[in-house]
């Protein structure tokens, strides 16, 4: 093909239409640089950054909402939103087509757009937190608001990946940002040491997993991630799948090496050593956004690496299955560690860290149960059910970002008001004033969901994470065995919610101890991020969340 060709096709095809699917994403980048442009003409002293900030998120989630309602009701402009879809000019050749885009370095689907809208919201539910919050402060807000933006942007190319070096550049863009993040704190020792922890731990990883990548795409000589699995399968016709085999033992080797990467991100055990250090050193608002924003994406792309191998040929159901009992131990593994690891908590970041710890092995449990199903020869399971073990993760990490924000905005709140972040400065909290009061009880909606306590939107996640390996374990044993571990860890994780309950509901308060008066725009905040929790639990917008979670899972697999 010519250089006049290629630029042809680009420019007079390809472009357009990538550009019409990541115009959220240029919205944000453009909201980083009026966020620089403003600190530079002094304009922060009129209209603080955060504003700025705000403002940008918000159009980038009604952008990727437009999208998403766009693909889901087939373009047609009903309910008003005709509206929005002019708006941001979408056309049934430019996001109603699904496919790759940006010369297939990224793909535009309904699961990619599903977790961009995730991804967003939260975007906006974090900055609205800071603002209440006061961190950043003033000075420096336009540096802390395009770390933020600029690692959400890595994020949502993340959930879209569909070639190896996107997937590398992505991780490392939502990574970098989060390490200064860490450490943004400046006076604070303790925040410091636990950003160079991140750094140096982030840097050794970043290195493994560049080498995964070499070597899949040496060997299979792509790194276009829908043609992996059948290169494999070619280059393995009339052999024999084991270690033994020089071919299945170097891909299986570059596998680990990315998954490693991956691992790290979602703070998976034996890579989750990083976590505790950076949310106690971190402020409240940045644990938030570590703790669902970096997990969602990593899940999302952890999902599009494993698929990229999926097949036909004996050998790639040989090799799904091999990874998915690997990821059915990990799971094992990080739900025991990360819930007895809390126990002996006394800092609320940190508890909080070993919490996300142990769900995410949680959530690793449906992509084990998806890649054990697939790959299963018994005719009893088939891609139904792996849709259904995919629906299920979707669902989980809808509600646990609202669960997870909750927790987390509650910490930071009562942080300005107390000084303190130990589960002690909570004793009797609940003495305090009205939207103390509403913190309190807010906190223990986020607690019992995320033991996933009926009639809670924890509950339900839960169930249908737990369903799809109760699926799977009938292709292969072993996942009733993840499943039991799964169901043993929820009763484990009961008591060290329990005992921060306890403290904040039931325990006299510190001798010396003032009551606890919150603004009432604070209260309001949590209230706001909280009733989803009910909603998605006792309320017809669990039907609308599972529908759609099964729509966007459906086509994934189609």
């Amino acid at each position: 093909m010519s250089v006049h060709s290629i630029l042809n096709h680009v420019l007079g095809e390809d472009l357009p239409r990538s550009l019409e699917v990541f115009a959220p994403e240029l919205v944000l980048c453009a909201t980083v640089v009026l966020l620089l442009l403003w600190r530079m003409l002094d304009l922060h002293q009129r209209i603080p950054t955060c504003w700025v900030a705000l403002f940008g998120s918000l159009v980038a989630f009604f952008g990727v909402f437009a999208q998403f309602m766009y693909l889901k009701t087939g373009g047609a402009g009903v309910g008003g939103l005709e509206f929005l879809f002019d708006q941001w000019r979408l056309t049934p050749s430019g996001v109603g087509e699904i496919g790759p885009y940006f010369t297939g370095l990224l793909v535009h689907d309904q699961f990619a757009v599903f977790f961009r809208l995730v991804l967003t919201l939260f975007l906006v539910l974090v900055t609205a937190l800071t603002i209440l919050t006061g961190i950043p402060d003033a000075e420096d807000g336009q540096d802390f608001y395009t770390l933020l933006i600029g690692s959400t942007v890595g994020m949502l190319m993340a959930v879209g990946a569909n070639h190896l070096l996107m997937l590398f550049l992505s991780i490392e863009m939502m990574s970098v940002p989060s390490y200064v993040m860490v450490a943004f704190q400046k006076g604070r020792k303790q925040a410091g040491e636990a950003s160079l922890k991140y750094v140096v731990y982030g840097a050794g990883i970043a290195g493994v997993m560049l080498y995964g990548i070499s070597l899949i795409a040496g060997l299979l000589g792509t790194a276009n991630m829908p043609e992996l699995g059948e290169r494999f399968a070619i280059l393995m016709q009339g052999e024999f799948f084991s270690m033994s085999n020089t071919t299945a033992l170097t891909l299986v080797l570059g596998m680990m090496m990315v998954l490693v990467g991956l691992a790290f991100k979602l703070s998976l055990v034996p890579f989750h050593f990083w976590c505790p250090d950076a949310f106690e050193g971190a402020s409240a608002e940045v644990c938030g956004f570590l703790s669902v924003a970096s997990k969602a994406a990593a899940l999302a792309l952890l999902v599009r690496f494993v698929l990229a191998f999926q097949g036909t040929h004996e050998s790639l159901a040989q090799l799904g299955i091999l990874f998915g009992i690997a990821l059915g131990t990990i799971s094992i593994i990080t739900m025991t560690f990360g819930n007895l690891a809390a126990y002996s908590q006394t800092n609320l970041k940190r508890l909080l860290a070993y919490s996300t710890i142990a769900h995410a092995g949680y959530m690793v449990m449906a992509v084990s149960a998806m890649l054990v199903i697939l790959n299963s020869p018994s005719s009893s399971v088939g891609v139904g059910q792996a849709a259904t073990c995919i629906e299920g993760l979707m669902y989980y990490v809808a509600v646990y970002l609202f669960m997870n924000l909750s927790a987390f905005a509650i910490v930071a709140l009562l942080r300005n008001e107390t000084f303190r972040e130990d589960i002690s400065s909570y004793r009797g909290i609940i003495s305090g004033s009205a939207a103390t009061k509403v913190l309190c009880v807010c906190l223990a909606i986020s607690f019992f969901s995320l033991v996933g306590m009926p009639p809670f939107g924890g509950f339900f996640a839960k169930m249908m994470i737990f369903y799809s390996a109760l699926q799977a374990g009938h292709a292969h044993w072993f996942l009733w065995i993840v499943l039991g571990f799964g169901a043993l860890n929820t009763v484990f994780s009961l008591f060290y919610y329990l005992n921060v309950l306890k403290a904040a509901f039931i325990s006299e308060p510190e001798a010396d101890a003032a009551p606890v008066e919150v603004p009432g725009m604070a209260g309001a905040y949590v209230l706001l991020v909280t009733i989803p929790i009910l909603a998605l639990g006792m309320s017809s917008l669990q039907g609308d969340l599972t529908a759609t979670a099964k729509y966007v899972a459906a086509s994934l697999f189609q």
